[in-house]
């Protein structure tokens, strides 16, 4: 009798214990309207790092650390790839960013989805959308969102680190427009 008492005892802890973990994590996303970050990428092995801000739903602008004066902007429709010398534009709804910027579908995914405790310290969800595997995670202690892993639209592994994240900071107007062909 006492070892089903401690088995269901254990049982109802972890399970309250991964409810208040959940409930903060959705509290904190609903609370935040926009992010600014420092960030690292690594695409198959090549690391790049800059500065980007998300402001939802859906919308990103990043500034690479690059001589190419790469930036990657989205104005919630479209994704432009943009540096000195080459100009990209994608549908966004044709890539994974589409989903990670989108708050609502994120908070419906964190609601549905069991969250995996990695190291006592990260908190992660995976899921499968419109043939996208992404990997989220956030801080244990923070609930902030620390990064993704997804495949790009060349099915390239794409793994980014958030850091020095600051949210809810007033936003230049037009910081999100998307900018034209050289």
């Amino acid at each position: 009798m006492k070892k089903i008492f401690l088995c269901l005892f254990f049982i109802f802890f972890v399970t309250g214990a991964l409810a208040e973990i959940k409930d903060n994590l959705i509290k904190n996303l609903k609370d935040i309207k926009n992010l600014n970050f420092n960030f690292e990428q690594n695409i198959n092995g090549k690391i790049e790092t800059g500065n980007c801000t998300i402001e939802y739903p859906k919308k990103i602008f990043c500034k690479y650390d690059l001589n190419n004066k790469k930036i990657l902007i989205s104005n919630g429709r479209s994704l432009v790839i943009k540096t000195s010398n080459s100009y990209y534009i994608y549908p966004l709804e044709k890539t994974p960013l589409n989903l990670i910027l989108d708050k609502n579908f994120l908070l419906e995914k964190i609601i549905n989805l069991n969250e995996r405790i990695i190291n006592n310290k990260l908190i992660n969800y995976n899921f499968t959308e419109n043939q996208n595997e992404i990997n989220i995670f956030f801080d244990k202690d923070t609930f902030n969102l620390i990064g993704w892993q997804t495949l790009d639209i060349y099915q390239n592994l794409n793994i980014t680190y958030l850091n020095s994240l600051i949210k809810n900071q007033t936003l230049k107007k037009n910081l999100f427009k998307l900018p034209k062909q050289n």
